[in-house]
């Protein structure tokens, strides 16, 4: 059982590297702006597992500096949703 969600945690950990090296080479590259939707899921979603991934091996200060990562996505989010759409007419 301990084998098995030691491996599923690495293939979390995996996938968020990749979603938040998206993310950075998406903004980057001036693919996406650095407070759009995508870019801030992508870095959320990320940090989240890398959290997952490093908390079960017990690796204590990469899961705080991921939690804030979350935090910080999860502001920004707020911030997106709470901005008036503009449109352009």
């Amino acid at each position: 059982m301990r084998e098995m969600m030691t491996t599923a945690a690495t293939g979390a950990g995996w996938i968020g590297t990749l979603c938040c090296a998206t993310a950075y080479f998406l903004v980057s590259r001036r693919r996406i702006e650095p407070d759009a939707l995508m870019t801030q899921s992508l870095n959320v979603l990320g940090a989240a597992m890398l959290a997952l991934s490093a908390a079960v091996s017990g690796a204590w200060p990469s899961v705080t500096s991921s939690l804030v990562w979350v935090l910080i996505g999860l502001q920004t989010l707020i911030g997106v949703r709470r901005r008036p759409s503009t449109t352009e007419g």
